[in-house]
């Protein structure tokens, strides 16, 4: 165990935990299902404990797959098509040849069930063809990687003997054109030898966001068009072409492929949203953690959300009947934000804000709480969440908590939570992200608050949300005594102890 940094086992115990509560698909979303796997069998033999349980990632980045190394060779484009920049799907046909059984057409079906695992099974391609030289038979197209030397093997054979089919294997010339081919074959083909493919790509509504290296820009028109043929309802594939601003979390783009048009509408956890994914920040890797924090939520609890953007937590709050308050600095962000209120008919049950994150909190925040707390009582179940979603700065603004509210503290059940959200490159993200929280808190949250490893950002790069009540003794700063009060309490206490004495 001492061989591994604090790193590598808080993320091999994340990825199981995931993999086992079914979370894996989009919480762990930017680290691809293969890294996640090798990860796991690097280390499931030497960690005691960790029993890998593996779930296909359902998000949608590069769907096809290359099988195996033979398939490559077999199915491998013309390789002509080396260097192209400009898609020409003409240079991409090519005939391979494949082995096939003579079969009579009334008994295809039969066939195909009883050897489903040596007929050719690759999507887009037919495994029954005609037979030019026999209209009541048909030719059924077996995989050429299972046929060794086009000879069946003795289980296939008597599978045939029983249906009475003649067991001769026939060569057959089979043509490929683009349209068989997956992506990552077309992309492989044409890229240079030995250089990444594609970094895959994020869907929104009808567009796709791709994130290409220097090595892929002179190829990014072609590879945009492969995407859009490739995937149905795609229309729009474009790239980013600088980082995130971090005042309005919106990032430059180039449409590679297809339609300019950057109005969308997508679907998240049953809700409806629409944006202008050029001007507002929208990521579908964060489904899962919106729907984590609203789980969180109870009918008549209320939510401060600062940095709502679009308003995927907010709407799915106000949609639980929860009263919330929603902010964001991007006058972009804040029109969308209102046209998804009235479009999910919340738009009576949220306060939306357009302001700075500590204005929003200093302002409607401080008076919120300042107006509910002291109103609080033992038994009422109301709980005050506030949610900081901009990770590259958030954390600085946890010292606007320090002496927020004035007054004797309400009860600790009262005490506001707080969902923060914050990058970390440390060894050990978790410890880092708190110890940032806690400079800014000014106290210590040691057994005070939890982690949440959010997704895999870039290789050392970690989202996480720290959740936490607001320590009382920060939250609230006691009135000062005046001196002359101060004085006068003194003066008594003096007399009474005279008079006792």
């Amino acid at each position: 165990m001492n061989n591994f940094s604090s790193r590598t086992l808080w993320r091999i115990g994340y990825s199981a935990r995931l993999l086992k509560s079914n979370c894996f698909r989009t919480a762990a979303s930017n680290t691809s299902f293969p890294a996640v796997w090798m990860l796991l069998a690097q280390y499931s033999g030497r960690v005691p404990g960790l029993f890998v349980v593996v779930k296909k990632n359902n998000f949608f980045t590069m769907p096809e797959t290359v099988e195996d190394k033979a398939n490559l060779e077999l199915y491998l484009p013309h390789p002509e098509v080396r260097g192209m920049t400009r898609l020409n799907r003409e240079a991409f046909k090519r005939t391979v040849v494949v082995p096939v059984l003579k079969v009579k057409k009334e008994i295809v079906n039969t066939l195909l069930k009883s050897l489903k695992h040596t007929v050719l099974q690759r999507p887009g391609l037919k495994r029954v063809v005609e037979d030019p030289e026999d209209e009541d038979s048909r030719l059924v197209i077996l995989d050429p990687h299972k046929i060794s030397e086009f000879s069946l093997g003795e289980s296939d054979r008597e599978v045939l003997k029983q249906l009475n089919v003649h067991p001769e294997v026939s060569k057959y010339n089979l043509e490929l054109t683009y349209e068989n081919f997956k992506s990552e074959e077309i992309l492989r083909a044409v890229l240079p030898e030995g250089q990444e493919v594609t970094s895959g790509f994020s869907r929104v509504g009808h567009i796709a966001h791709l994130n290409l290296r220097d090595h892929q820009l002179p190829y990014r028109h072609l590879i945009g068009q492969v995407i859009i043929d490739k995937n149905p309802g795609i229309t729009c594939v474009v790239n980013k072409t600088n980082i995130i601003d971090s005042t309005y979390r919106n990032f430059q783009m180039e449409v590679l492929a297809g339609e300019s048009n950057l109005v969308t509408k997508v679907k998240e956890n049953n809700i409806t949203y629409e944006l202008d994914f050029s001007k507002v920040y929208w990521n579908p890797r964060l489904s899962t953690e919106h729907g984590r924090i609203v789980e969180l939520l109870k009918p008549s609890d209320v939510l401060f959300d600062v940095f709502a953007g679009i308003g995927p937590f907010a709407i799915p709050a106000a949609k639980k009947k929860c009263r919330v308050f929603a902010n964001d600095l991007n006058p972009e962000s804040y029109s969308w934000l209102l046209h998804n209120c009235k479009l999910n008919k919340v738009d009576n049950k949220i306060k939306a804000f357009n302001m700075d994150g500590r204005d929003f909190l200093l302002g409607p925040v401080r008076e919120e709480l300042s107006r509910e707390l002291p109103l609080l009582k033992e038994e009422q179940k109301t709980s005050f969440h506030i949610v900081m979603n901009l990770p590259a700065l958030a954390i600085e603004f946890l010292d606007v908590f320090q002496h927020f509210l004035a007054g004797e503290p309400c009860s600790a059940a009262g005490l506001p939570t707080v969902h923060c959200y914050g990058f970390s490159k440390h060894d050990d993200p978790a410890k880092d992200v708190r110890e940032r929280a806690e400079a800014s808190l000014g106290t210590s949250l040691d057994g005070r608050c939890s982690t949440y490893l959010v997704r895999n950002v870039a290789p050392n790069k970690e989202m996480l949300c720290i959740s936490f009540q607001i320590p009382a003794e920060v939250l609230y700063k006691r009135p000062s005594i005046p001196a002359s009060k101060r004085l006068c309490s003194s003066r008594d206490f003096s007399e009474e102890k005279l008079k006792k004495s």
